[in-house]
């Protein structure tokens, strides 16, 4: 069996952000989501969950949980045996991006919560779909479980995270980077230069998809999985 896979959701998601995959890959190994919002910084959140995870684990993260996934390889580096990037980044804030989060921070402790996420997570950054208008509701219900103190608390993760280009530089593990070709948070064209970052780093972009692949083609991102845990290992 194959090691066991973790699995972190973007901000202001839960385990649901992955049901297709883990109903489907359960089948062939061992596959749990763990949460990304107990702590205020990103190094906080990395090392609580690292006193929860199995001892050794590939690790996939979407956005912020990507983030979060490059912080628990740089603090577990024996621990962590492949990564998968899904339509994240490992720059930090730029200050323009940083005053935007100012922004929705107070519209969400000003009773505007709904606008606060739609801005973090908008409509347009999915592909036009059938679907579209389904995944934007569970986003929504997702992110009214966790509610406005949650949402505060990660956009000032974001804000406080360091630049982790010199990390991933130095990865010498199984790298995939997965993007959808109609993300606009994440565009193709930085997937392609994060990709370059990595050595031997691998670019799977997913065809009409955007910001959520998981849920907008989940048998494709399903697939990429499976191919991302047949590279092998370095020994």
């Amino acid at each position: 069996m194959a090691e066991p896979l973790v699995l972190l959701p973007e901000t202001m998601c839960d385990a649901r952000l992955y049901g297709p995959q883990i109903a489907d890959l359960s089948r062939e190994m061992a596959v749990m989501v763990a949460p990304v919002h107990l702590g205020d910084r990103i190094e906080e959140i990395a090392s609580t969950l690292l006193d929860v995870l199995p001892r050794r684990f590939a690790l996939a993260g979407c956005g912020f949980g990507g983030m979060v996934a490059i912080e628990l390889q740089r603090r577990a580096p024996d621990r962590v045996t492949r990564l998968m990037l899904i339509g994240s980044s490992p720059l930090a804030d730029t200050p323009q991006q940083a005053d935007e989060r100012d922004r929705l921070v107070i519209k969400a402790r000003a009773g505007k919560f709904a606008e606060a996420v739609e801005a973090l997570l908008p409509e347009e950054s999915l592909a036009e779909t059938p679907y579209r208008d389904e995944i934007m509701a569970l986003v929504r219900d997702m992110a009214e479980g966790f509610g406005s103190d949650v949402f505060v608390r990660q956009a000032r993760a974001l804000q406080r995270r360091r630049d982790q280009q010199a990390v991933v530089r130095k990865l010498r593990i199984p790298v995939m980077i997965v993007a959808g070709t109609q993300d606009t948070l994440y565009p193709e064209k930085r997937q392609s230069v994060l990709a370059e970052l990595i050595p031997g780093a691998v670019l799977r972009m997913i065809a009409g998809t955007g910001h959520l692949p998981m849920l907008e083609d989940p048998d494709a991102l399903s697939a990429a999985i499976r191919a991302w845990m047949r590279l092998p290992v370095p020994r």
